[in-house]
């Protein structure tokens, strides 16, 4: 017998995740009895998942309630366990604000709007869960998981866990690409979210990465001659290979596309030649395959809410995701123990990174928490030329939404390879701040700075 829990689920309307999340439910026989409040602020959404859910459970006849609300008070009312899957404004905001910043110069837009508006989503979630639900678990599941669940464990008391779903996709194409079984792996990759790296990669005791350095010299590159560059490519191309020939190591998951080299995001040629015919996944090309799949999801997903004679489970067959929510919910309220890739507190586990920032690696899970295992040192050129690059940046950004000044905001930009000059710079925060939904941005970040008169600008005077 297992025990029954309540889950609240923020941003539920995304329904492609919700109907996974139904599904891995379904299969944890310990978690019968369980209610799952969806709450999403998009009424027609809301009431086609749960609608689905329901018929989903009734027909393969497991115990398993759902309900819905517009009013996250209610879905975090009583809960164990709070799960947040939300995203501000969906793909429509980054979209627009792409295409505005790709005019400017900056190929691809740039990432600060998202970060700015989440970020101040999921520290409102965390304070209501410490609020009204003080000892539940915070799952956040939707990005930037790094710098947002470093702000909620700084700002707040709750108890909060990142999860990404990246390494346990990428691990499992590499292990296949080698001919080892991913599950007979010992690994290892910690870091911060969506920047991984595989120290310890083995195989009944022996070392795998000279298996991976063969495969490198002698299959890779009949395997990029007719690779498309899309998802599941990002872990074997030419840009993760290249990455791992300079830092030593080989990036996981996430990492395999994430990287800080700015050379390999140019252009769409540039992103064709490390990625493949698309590009890879973040590239116009592959970005745009990804939102058509999408929608075409969500297409069957209504198609299939629309004819009550359709049976959900014929469409959407109960099988295991690769995600690992209710893995962790269920080692968590049924002291089923287990180790998970995670992203919490560092607090000494990975050393030369400071206790409050939030890193990502492997944990032990059970009744008695969520607690990182400690691993040695990582070798300096790594934290040197990946690691703290990316935790300056991150700061950089919680630094800019934390004080509210435009001056941090700017150099944000700047520090952006792609920007060429502080106009440059200044029109993009202009340009942001304009958008119809950043009012509220506008507000926070005033107006530009006075220009410096005249006088200011005459040789010498500055010097």
């Amino acid at each position: 017998m297992g025990k029954a829990i309540k889950l609240g689920v923020i941003g539920a309307g995304s329904a492609t995740f919700s109907l996974g999340l139904v599904r891995d439910l379904c299969l944890a026989d310990s978690l019968r009895g369980s209610l799952v409040t969806f709450m999403d602020v998009d009424r027609g959404r809301l009431e086609r998942i749960l609608d689905l859910a329901q018929r989903y459970v009734a027909e393969l006849g497991i115990d398993l309630r759902f309900e819905a609300t517009l009013e996250r008070e209610a879905a975090l009312r009583d809960a164990d366990f709070v799960l947040n899957t939300a995203l501000v404004g969906s793909h429509t905001w980054e979209e627009e604000w792409r295409r505005l910043a790709d005019q400017l110069g900056f190929y691809r837009g740039l990432r600060i709007q998202t970060h700015l508006h989440q970020l101040d989503l999921m520290l409102s979630v965390a304070r209501d869960v410490e609020r009204i639900c003080p000892n539940a678990w915070l799952i956040q599941s939707s990005n930037p998981v790094f710098e947002g669940c470093t702000i909620i464990a700084r700002e707040t008391g709750a108890k909060v866990v990142g999860l990404c779903h990246g390494t346990y996709h990428g691990l499992p194409r590499l292990c296949d690409a080698i001919g080892v079984p991913f599950e007979e792996v010992e690994w290892e990759a910690p870091g911060v979210n969506h920047w991984v790296y595989l120290t310890h990669f083995r195989h009944r005791g022996r070392d795998l990465y000279p298996l991976l350095d063969e495969w490198i010299a002698t299959k890779a590159a009949d395997y990029w001659r007719d690779f498309r560059g899309g998802f599941s490519d990002t872990q074997l191309s030419r840009a993760a290979v290249d990455h791992y020939r300079r830092v030593g190591l080989m990036p996981i998951g996430d990492a395999s596309r994430c990287f800080s080299e700015w050379y390999y995001h140019v252009d769409l040629a540039t992103k064709q030649r490390w990625w493949g015919h698309l590009g890879g996944f973040d590239s116009e090309l592959g970005w745009s395959r990804y939102l058509a799949r999408l929608d075409a999801r969500l297409d069957q997903i209504a198609a299939v809410a629309a004819d009550r004679s359709a049976r959900v489970t014929d469409a959407f067959p109960p099988e295991r995701t690769r995600e690992i929510q209710v893995p962790i919910i269920d080692a968590i309220a049924n002291d089923h123990p287990g180790i998970f890739q995670v992203n919490v507190r560092n607090d000494g586990a990975i050393p030369g990174i400071a206790d409050d920032v939030v890193v990502e690696g492997k944990a032990l899970v059970d009744a008695g928490g969520i607690r990182l295992l400690q691993v040695p040192r990582l070798p300096e050129k790594l934290m040197r030329m990946v690691l703290w690059p990316r935790i300056q940046l991150a700061e950089m950004h919680l630094l800019a939404y934390t004080s509210s000044d435009r001056a941090v905001l700017v150099q944000c930009i700047l520090d952006d390879h792609r920007c060429q000059t502080l106009e440059q710079a200044e029109r993009a925060v202009e340009a942001l701040l304009a958008l119809p939904w950043n009012q509220d941005l506008a507000v926070r970040f005033g107006a530009a700075p006075a220009p410096l008169p005249e006088y200011a600008l005459k040789e010498g005077v500055l010097a």
